[in-house]
């Protein structure tokens, strides 16, 4: 049976009551890959909405809208936090999803995916991620420069104080400006990223804060 991180739920005691706050989660649990690579096509499995439909009703502060990477099993992931969310009494109706091509993996780092694609394929995820870690790749935004993309997408799309945005996305991006947050240049397999786990962000006195795993960090905000 899937479950959710057991330091996801604790985080949300350590989140700003008074300040618009978004969460940067990865989709629910998918199919498994047939050979290791989870392409686009991948649907969530029967658990996986479910987990995604009562984690909706957990997040314990009004959702204002829910975005997602235009992949399927996140669009779907969204949906069904959305139900969870209007079954807690967080929303009133299902709002539309808005997908964004920010939150599609590899997504905001990629500037020529022509040029990164078959590098991607070739060394896999875990390799190639702590290889732009330390290395970035031609072709693709350093993982500070990332970092700051994200930052900028979020920071253009606050709800309102006290209220929260939901942002579905992968593994991928969320490893990867979690290590850069951390000021890790290697990520371990105990750092990827859960099936539904998420980082908690929101913006204060020019810092950019996060929960992650139960643990608060800040940084000032690039100008």
């Amino acid at each position: 049976m899937a479950r959710l991180h057991p330091r996801l739920l604790e985080a949300l005691n350590l989140l700003p009551k008074d300040k618009p706050v978004h969460l940067l989660t990865r989709h629910s649990v998918r199919e498994l890959a047939k050979n290791g690579f989870a392409d686009y096509r991948l649907p969530l499995t029967p658990e996986g909405i479910d987990m995604a439909r009562e984690w909706g009703t957990q997040l314990a502060r009004p959702v204002e809208a829910f975005y997602s990477s235009p992949v399927g099993r996140c669009v779907n992931t969204a949906i069904a936090m959305a139900e969870g969310a209007r079954k807690a009494g967080l929303i009133a109706d299902i709002p539309e999803v808005t997908t964004d091509t920010t939150l599609v993996e590899p997504g905001c780092y990629v500037e020529d995916l022509n040029q990164v694609g078959p590098t991607f394929l070739k060394m896999g995820a875990f390799k190639f991620l702590n290889h732009h870690l330390q290395e970035p790749f031609e072709g693709m935004l350093s993982p500070a420069e990332g970092r700051s993309k994200l930052a900028a997408y979020l920071k253009a799309r606050e709800p309102a104080s006290g209220h929260l945005n939901v942002h579905v996305t992968h593994d991928t991006i969320l490893a990867v400006l979690v290590a850069e947050l951390h000021g890790r240049r290697r990520i371990s397999e105990e750092d990827w990223p859960w099936m539904m786990e998420g980082l908690w962000v929101w913006f204060s006195g020019g810092q950019m804060h996060w929960v992650w795993r139960g643990e608060h960090g800040h940084r000032v905000l690039d100008h």
